[in-house]
């Protein structure tokens, strides 16, 4: 389910998708595109709960994840068809 995400973390979200799209992506490479006072784990985890990113473990190593934004569109009509069920 996506929700409405707040307007601080939509702009984080912007940012990335204007670099990555619906490519793959670390924490490491989040971490070069967003600001520096930018806590990126908070970031991450608030994307993952609003429902417009998904996460999964990295085939080669375990520790670590790889993340994927759910395109806007899909997003935005996602949010419109729950909005709707109100």
């Amino acid at each position: 389910m996506t929700q409405h995400l707040p307007e601080w973390i939509m702009i984080r979200y912007a940012k990335l998708w204007l670099k990555f799209k619906e490519k793959e992506f670390s924490k490491s490479e989040a971490e070069k595109i967003l600001p520096k006072d930018t806590s990126i784990a908070v970031v991450l985890s608030d994307l993952k709960k609003y429902g417009w990113l998904e996460m999964k473990m990295d085939q080669k190593d375990a520790r670590k994840t790889i993340y994927e934004l759910k395109e806007p569109k899909k997003a935005i009509s996602e949010e419109i068809r729950e909005l709707a069920r109100k």
